[in-house]
């Protein structure tokens, strides 16, 4: 599996073409498998902003759509370099396109890449000699089938697909193949640590009672959106609860908070009795991880109201691990408020958080546009009242 120089330059040419057009147009260039060169651009397109340094690389080769879709970005690949050693061996159990594989053998001694499927296989072949990845041996097989005789090393690395029969998305863990759970003793027998890579979709807690030995968890959103779950299992581990750290990748940089789940049961929340000068969105790692009441005592914010999940403080908190806003007016929510609300701000970017209505219906009450640059929060305080917030970016 290679691409010719031909093959870069077709693929340059029509990378902004209908690719149903291209395929029913397959006869007017002969000599060209235009299915395989649709795949590479589909693939290409779908990689362009979470990856983009193998997109900027024309010489990679992708073996399926499929495979860039559930790929990791570049952000949460490379900061999985952080839960492995320098002189460490690692098996990364669901090679697929091998983005985890590449950037875990950055940092590892030497990585065994095992995939199912064969062209998986010839593609990541030809990747890894492209990026000259020489401490990387590829192995056609089926993990499932196979966890008899896994090579030993420190770490095992493990995707399980979220699509079953017909290409059918499954939620539960167990539907998951390979079936993590009922792997794990045997993974640990052979290793003394797994890493898992999970939906962001699973519920922490469940997935924490179905792989026991779970010392760490580790929450990534790209841009504020949830990507995945990592969790890390051991074969000695001590018994104590998981350790969870929220990270975020924003265009201004990282954000990071650390917390356990202990910590978030025993916290004592002190509710705010009004909106202060400040207002605080948390990032979705921090809202998936449920820190809910970590964040306001390690942050020193106050709470609006126990299902608002905003934050207010009358001091700017500059590291608070979300969004900050300036409070310009605090409006109480009534109908003749909505009326005529639009007179005054016309257009808004609106967040509601524990209000009985959606975006979608506010828009529609107040006939506030999207866009522009005030914010405007609906939400709940802790007595009970219902209030428009309206902020600017802090």
């Amino acid at each position: 599996m290679e691409l010719t120089t031909s093959h870069i330059q077709f693929i340059k040419d029509h990378a902004a073409d209908d690719l149903a057009r291209l395929l029913l147009s397959a006869a007017k260039y002969p000599g060209m498998d235009i299915p395989f060169l649709a795949d590479q651009i589909a693939a290409r397109r779908q990689i362009r902003e979470k990856l983009p340094s193998w997109y900027d690389n024309e010489r990679l080769v992708f073996p399926a759509k499929i495979a860039a879709e559930q790929c990791s970005s570049e952000q949460t690949a490379a900061y999985k370099q952080e839960l492995i050693g320098q002189d460490w061996t690692v098996c990364d159990l669901t090679g697929g396109l091998g983005i985890d594989s590449y950037y875990l053998s950055r940092k590892a001694k030497h990585l065994t890449y095992i995939e199912r499927f064969p062209v998986y296989c010839e593609a990541a072949k030809h990747n890894f000699s492209v990026l000259e990845a020489d401490n990387i041996t590829v192995v056609n097989a089926d993990t499932a089938q196979s966890a008899d005789t896994l090579p030993e090393v420190d770490a095992f690395y493990i995707d399980p697909a979220r699509r079953g029969e017909s290409n059918k998305r499954v939620f539960a863990l167990q539907d998951c193949e390979p079936d993590l759970p009922g792997l794990l003793p045997k993974l640990l027998k052979r290793s003394p640590r797994v890493i898992a890579k999970l939906s962001p979709m699973a519920d922490i807690q469940m997935t924490l009672d179905l792989l026991p030995g779970t010392t760490s968890v580790h929450v990534l959103s790209v841009r504020n959106e949830c990507k995945e779950l990592l969790f890390v299992t051991e074969r000695e581990a001590d018994g104590e609860g998981p350790s969870i750290r929220c990270v975020n990748f924003g265009p201004d940089g990282i954000q990071s908070f650390f917390f356990t789940l202990e910590e978030e049961r025993n916290a004592v929340l002190v509710p705010a009795g009004q909106v202060g000068a400040y207002l605080y969105e948390p990032n979705a790692s921090v809202l998936k991880a449920g820190a809910f009441k970590q964040i306001a005592v390690r942050t020193g914010v106050k709470k609006l109201q126990v299902s608002s999940h905003l934050y207010t403080s009358d001091q700017l908190v500059p590291d608070f691990p979300g969004r900050r806003f300036r409070v310009d007016e605090v409006l109480p929510f009534t109908g003749k408020l909505c009326k005529g609300l639009s007179k005054t701000i016309p257009q808004a970017n609106i967040t509601v958080r524990n209000f009985p209505l959606s975006v979608e219906e506010l828009r529609k009450r107040t006939k506030i546009s999207d866009g522009g640059h005030p914010y405007l929060f609906a939400t709940t305080l802790a007595d009970g009242k219902k209030v428009l917030v309206r902020c600017s970016k802090a």
